[in-house]
């Protein structure tokens, strides 16, 4: 068994590494990984090199090489302990090979560290990471339309991510946030996507709400107190999209993508991750399992399936049924 289970996974993934391999962002970050060890163990690459070695063998790794092997690859096994999927597995491994590669040759000649780094360089800027296109049942909104579907029908509940192409956090939970769509989408429960890397308005978008008025929004500006209710009487309509609070960092170094974010009668009861009082996104795991626990929806499709049977003229298809026929009344891949 402990020769026939690594030979059974490895058969099941051969259909996923053969859809790496025909993309060139896999094969050609994993020659950039690997490039200075076939420069320093290929003879007709080796002769010429420098080497620190008693022996003066240029074609074996000198002590110091060997630490910063071992230290990239203690580092890489701490990563990917939060890794959930294939791909981010693959990444942290890609990432860390090219920083260790670069120490590795400017420390063998400061030439060739200067054109391993521009290559690094000229790849990031011409070879992106292939997105998800599998199957899905997810609405794609703009900046325009999310406002407007939420408040179209408030008996069904929308559970939203708000990303961005350029995340690889994002990428990595795209199949994952796909595969929950197509097996809790019902007519009472919808899974929905914004791009708030290019839909800017949507991340910074915020605004309030008087007490006890449902109807009347204000726009909300720092120091700047509410106007009183009767003077926003012939505006309502424009600003009540303008309520919700989609706050989301879109910055580099932010912690708050991707964001889910759970939407009840057409208001926000839940996001993840969370934010603390001063700003900052506590640090929480996107995997299947923790969305499913935390945002309940085993007892949200249940509820969901409740509250529409009495509106449906006919039995409800399955969700893959429904997502084989491609996104409706939304917004395609292809159209997005």
């Amino acid at each position: 068994m402990a020769v026939v289970a690594p030979l059974l996974a490895l058969l099941y993934s051969v259909p996923g590494l053969c859809r790496w391999l025909v993309r060139p962002y896999y094969p050609l970050s994993a020659l950039l990984a690997t490039a200075f060890l076939l420069v320093r163990k290929v003879p007709p690459l080796c002769q010429g090199l420098p080497s620190q070695r008693e022996d003066g063998n240029p074609c074996d790794f000198d002590w110091r090489e060997v630490e910063i092997l071992m230290f990239l690859s203690a580092i890489v096994m701490m990563k990917n302990r939060r890794s959930i999927t294939v791909e981010q597995h693959i990444g942290n491994i890609f990432m860390f090979s090219k920083v260790a590669n670069a120490i590795l040759f400017f420390r063998l000649d400061i030439r060739m560290g200067l054109l391993y780094l521009t290559l690094c360089i000229v790849f990031l800027m011409t070879c992106k990471p292939p997105l998800y296109m599998g199957p899905e049942y997810i609405k794609y909104f703009s900046d325009k339309t999310i406002d407007e579907e939420l408040d179209r029908d408030k008996r069904v509940t929308w559970i939203v991510e708000f990303f961005a192409n350029w995340s690889s956090e994002c990428q990595s939970f795209a199949p994952i946030f796909a595969d929950l769509s197509l097996k809790y989408n019902c007519s009472g429960l919808h899974f929905g996507k914004v791009d708030v890397g290019r839909y800017t308005d949507v991340s910074t978008r915020s605004g309030g709400r008087w007490p006890g008025q449902q109807g009347l929004c204000w726009a909300e500006s720092p120091g700047v107190p509410p106007p009183a209710p009767s003077s926003c009487l012939g505006v309502t309509a424009i600003l009540s999209g303008s309520c919700r609070r989609y706050k989301v960092s879109t910055s580099p170094l932010t912690k708050q993508l991707p964001t889910l974010i759970l939407f009840q009668g057409g208001i926000e009861t839940m996001r993840r991750p969370q934010i603390d009082k001063k700003g900052r996104a506590v640090s929480w795991t996107f995997s299947e399992e923790n969305v499913i626990r935390e945002f309940n929806l085993n007892e949200l499709y249940q509820k969901a399936k409740k509250q529409s049977k009495p509106r449906e003229e006919g039995p409800e298809e399955p969700p893959g049924v429904q997502a084989a026929a491609g996104h409706p009344n939304g917004e395609t891949k292809k159209d997005k």
